[in-house]
């Protein structure tokens, strides 16, 4: 579905105006109204609708105006419209019409909306309209998107198309994202993704991939104990951004990319387990970001780093006992191979922070069962060494609503993760801290360098959302909530 931008109504598909809460009808809202013959005023009376975010109400075949329905689109208290709000308002617009037949809508936000928050609403279309719909090919018309284009009137035009430059990157972004986990694992296998990848240097990204050749030599032992079950070459992408000043030192995300999660020796249950597809979702997003930053030209120096394994139960596979000497030298008792997320991480980081000396790491993992206990779904849990990286994602959560929690790490926890046979096990003691003790495994592979590790096992896949942007599992959740970290703290 396709964003625009113009300063006059178009003459065809359908027309949306503003009403703030209490149905206070907009400047926009009045002049329709009038040239309906108040049709927005008697559908009001006649209705439930009072102008909360999020509310639409349509009017069909209007009289006196040229357009085959007109929406009165509520958008909450006036003088207290906020992006997120904003982007919510869109979401429902696009949501209730998507499949409805139409294939042009027109949304009038002139004197409610500045640039960018009309390219904030248009985030909001974007994230709704996304569907993943690749292998259904029995679909009914009827159940086909049918809106193609949205039209975003606006008081200036120009303002408009340079703003949404901006944030169409991002909902470019999360598309992919949202792409990465959606497909089925047989489809995006550890090398078919990193293939995937290389094509974002038509971007301006620069791609490097290495093999399990390379890695081994690497020593990144860790990451390949986890793939070894699997007849598919485990691989490391590494994806660089330069659109900062040179000598800067670059921002390294690092993403878990397990394409499928048997759990390998220590086998998951069968309920369920066909969701281990999304098991790459930290990866996901940091891939959507790195395309989200190229695509808007970023003034920033960034490097993604994405594990890419498949564990799987085989002869060969790794098992429980086995001790692996990851790349930083330090040594791991396996005690569960279900708990393959961090030995992934562990070399990843490693790597990073050692090739490319970052400003930081931020790494993203679809980690812990233990933090759906702790959040749900509605935070992802965080966990850092460094006050000022947790601090500017809280509030990056806060401007993105990808919300997130800071937990602790701490020495009190290494206790737990202390092997009486090597330097450290994979898990720690019984169903305790889960998520806080494997954070605390990453962090000594960070080697002091500025880190936040973020678990978003109850965020990245949820099909149980209310919210309009977001789809039925793979959400893309990071994407936004990096790009608007990166925004705030590292654009000048």
């Amino acid at each position: 579905m396709k964003i625009k931008f113009a300063s006059a109504n178009p003459s065809t598909g359908s027309l949306a105006v503003p009403v703030f809460e209490k149905s206070t009808l907009s400047d926009a809202a009045k002049a329709v109204d009038k040239a309906a013959g108040g049709a927005i005023t008697r559908a009001i009376k006649a209705s439930r609708f009072s102008g909360k975010a999020g509310e639409t109400l349509e009017i069909y075949a209007p009289a006196g105006v040229d357009a085959n329905r007109i929406i009165a689109l509520g958008v909450g208290a006036k003088g207290k419209l906020d992006g997120n709000g904003f982007e919510k308002a869109g979401a429902s617009l696009v949501k209730s019409l998507l499949t409805g037949g139409e294939t042009d809508l027109a949304v009038v936000l002139t004197t409610v909306a500045d640039a960018e928050m009309a390219a904030r609403f248009g985030l909001g279309c974007r994230l709704a309209a996304y569907r993943f719909d690749a292998y259904r090919t029995k679909l009914d018309d009827s159940k086909k998107p049918s809106l193609k284009n949205v039209t975003l009137v606006v008081d200036d035009e120009k303002a408009g198309k340079a703003a949404w430059k901006s944030w169409g990157a991002v909902a470019d972004g999360v598309d992919l994202a949202r792409d990465l986990v959606n497909e089925p694992p047989n489809v995006l296998t550890p090398p078919a993704y990193a293939k995937k990848v290389q094509g974002l240097a038509d971007l301006g990204l620069e791609i490097e991939v290495l093999g399990e050749k390379e890695m081994k030599k690497l020593g990144m032992n860790a990451l390949l104990g986890v793939g070894q079950g699997s007849v598919l070459e485990s691989q490391l992408v590494i994806m660089k951004w330069n659109g900062g000043k040179k000598g800067d030192k670059p921002l390294a995300f690092v993403g878990k990319g397990v394409c499928f999660d048997s759990g390998g020796i220590s086998l998951k249950p069968g309920q369920g387990m066909d969701e281990m597809k999304g098991d790459m979702g930290g990866s996901a997003a940091v891939v959507g970001l790195m395309r989200a930053l190229a695509g808007r030209k970023a003034k920033v120096n960034a490097i993604g780093v994405i594990g890419l394994v498949e564990n799987m139960p085989d002869g060969n596979a790794q098992r429980p006992g086995d001790i692996v000497t990851s790349m930083s030298g330090q040594t791991i008792e396996i005690l569960n191979t279900d708990a393959e997320g961090r030995l992934v991480l562990a070399d990843a980081l490693w790597h990073t922070q050692k090739e490319f000396d970052p400003e930081f790491i931020i790494d993203l993992a679809t980690l812990t069962g233990a933090i759906l206990i702790a959040l749900g779904h509605e935070h992802a849990g965080i966990f850092s060494n460094d006050d000022k990286i947790a601090e500017g994602l809280t509030k990056a959560g806060l401007a993105s609503d990808e919300k997130v929690w800071r937990l602790p790490v701490g020495p009190e926890y290494d206790r737990q993760i202390d092997s009486p046979v090597a330097d450290m096990k994979n898990i720690g003691e019984g169903r305790l801290a889960g998520s806080i003790t494997a954070a605390q495994f990453l962090q000594r592979y960070v080697n002091g360098k500025p880190w936040c590790h973020i678990d978003i096992a109850g965020t990245g896949m949820w099909a149980g959302s209310k919210d309009p942007r977001l789809p039925t599992f793979g959400t893309g959740y990071g994407v936004r909530l990096l790009d608007r970290f990166v925004r705030d703290n590292y654009e000048k």
